[in-house]
């Protein structure tokens, strides 16, 4: 039997559930302490996931033995968390954003590398079941000569004056929302299955007036590879699901031999050139968040520390999301297109 992977947890909010459940789906890992400001808050969710010791102490967290660290706490508190425990120099995931502005991000990812300590981005919304079957049917040319991909992004979740209290009360004081919080797992997800993007035209917009960032928007992306992107998104309405936050909203992909659309409840239709669309059976995945994306992704960081497998979302490569991101501000402000700097090759 190999050792159990020992890890750590920084954060017992809202998300934290989901990080705990993927964790506890993982063969020969444990979580051995839970640790949050609010210790009456990380006792009861320690005790709903057989968390053995939980503290409010950060200090006692990083005299633990862990072999990695999962911060889950909110985004003002990133930059400060991820420089105290990379000293530790034990693997770090980080939810995003890890750092408030891409020059923070950076500095961070370059700190991780001088201690030569992996620093991970939890970006899990590229580990859903449906855009990893996507992404096997790009690779095996099912969908020919690839022109196109949206996202109509609809949880329905940001109307009135309670929009979000119930469940992350900070989202209403962001400066910066929908691009900065929700769109960037879609400049994540467009890039893994499309490849890497030239150049985005943003118009957002604030409409709901208690919060204070945006809220809804459109974002075109033109690929290197020639195909087109669109993020057509806002948090108010919903859309056709059972569940409006399994899968957020609805997608289309695109190319000559036909379209793929995935619906409200993660089923993909398939309807090829010239022909009727069909509904395209794939293993849906768990009946939670984005069908056990998070779990999937904490699957996929223990194969990299025990085997040394290819890691998806270092910091070092998430970066190129955050200067997405950034583009992305720049052309709603300026109301210009924004090419973006070649990457380094």
């Amino acid at each position: 039997m190999p050792k159990p992977l020992r890890v750590g947890i920084v954060g017992a909010g809202f998300f934290s559930q989901f990080h705990l459940d993927g964790w506890h789906r993982v063969p020969d890992v444990e979580v051995s302490v839970l640790c949050d400001t609010n210790l009456e808050r990380a006792r009861a969710v320690g005790e709903r996931y057989g968390v053995k010791q939980t503290t409010g102490d950060l200090e006692q967290l990083l005299s633990q033995p862990l072999d990695l660290i999962d911060i889950i706490t909110p985004p003002a508190t990133h930059q400060t968390i991820v420089r105290k425990l990379l000293v530790k120099r034990v693997p770090l995931i980080c939810q995003k954003p890890f750092g408030q502005t891409l020059s923070e991000a950076t500095a961070l990812t370059e700190l991780a590398e001088r201690q030569q300590t992996a620093l991970i981005i939890h970006e899990n919304f590229r580990f859903a079941p449906w855009f990893r079957h996507i992404k096997r049917l790009v690779n095996a040319g099912h969908f020919g000569s690839l022109h196109a991909i949206s996202f109509r992004l609809r949880p329905g979740d940001g109307q009135g004056p309670r929009a979000y209290l119930d469940r992350q009360p900070y989202f209403q004081t962001m400066p910066q929302l929908l691009i900065r919080e929700t769109a960037i797992h879609f400049v994540d997800t467009f890039r893994f299955l499309f490849g890497e993007v030239r150049s985005v035209t943003a118009h957002l917009r604030r409409l709901n007036p208690v919060i204070a960032g945006e809220d809804a928007g459109y974002v075109l992306f033109d690929f290197m590879n020639g195909a087109s992107g669109l993020f057509d998104g806002n948090r108010l309405n919903g859309h056709q699901a059972r569940d409006l936050r399994r899968t957020m909203g609805e997608a289309w992909i695109e190319g000559s031999a036909g379209v793929m659309r995935l619906d409200g409840d993660a089923r993909l239709w398939w309807q090829p050139h010239g022909g009727e669309e069909r509904e395209h059976t794939y293993d849906h995945g768990l009946p939670t968040f984005a069908g056990g994306a998070c779990g999937a992704l904490c699957a996929h960081v223990a194969s990299y520390l025990r085997t040394g497998s290819t890691l998806e979302n270092s910091a070092r490569e998430y970066l190129r999301n955050m200067e997405i991101q950034d583009a992305i501000y720049q052309s709603n402000d300026q109301r210009r297109t924004v090419v973006l700097t070649e990457l380094p090759s």
